[in-house]
């Protein structure tokens, strides 16, 4: 079992900037992949962003452009910078790895959630 904590999030203003972290600890075998999903209220869970094992990236259309992934294999880490905040973007992020476990098997964990919210 791995355990994710994010870290980051917060009050930003439109325009502004926050940086989401993400940190795994336990025991991980490999690493298929890892992102951040976000869900607002009202709203459909979104995958806002991915990244492959490969390094190859993916991004909701609604964040390209302003949002960039990258991660720390060494520390099994990941972050989310995100710049040019819109309201639209208030919502609880959630951060996930994709990976092989001790045991073989392929396993998805999930951080609890951070809050990020956009507003003047």
């Amino acid at each position: 079992q791995v355990k994710l904590v994010e870290s980051g999030g917060g009050l930003a203003q439109p325009g502004g900037s926050l940086r989401l972290s993400c940190a795994a600890s336990g025991s991980i075998f490999s690493i298929n992949g890892m992102g951040w999903y976000r869900q607002a209220p009202g709203k459909q869970r979104e995958l806002v962003a991915r990244i492959f094992s490969g390094g190859i990236t993916n991004y909701a259309n609604s964040v390209k452009g302003r949002f960039t992934i990258s991660r720390d294999n060494a520390s099994h880490s990941m972050y989310l910078q995100m710049n040019s905040l819109k309201p639209e973007d208030t919502a609880v992020y959630y951060c996930y790895l994709y990976y092989r476990g001790s045991n073989h098997r392929d396993v998805t964990d999930w951080g609890q959630g951070t809050q990020v919210t956009v507003s003047s």
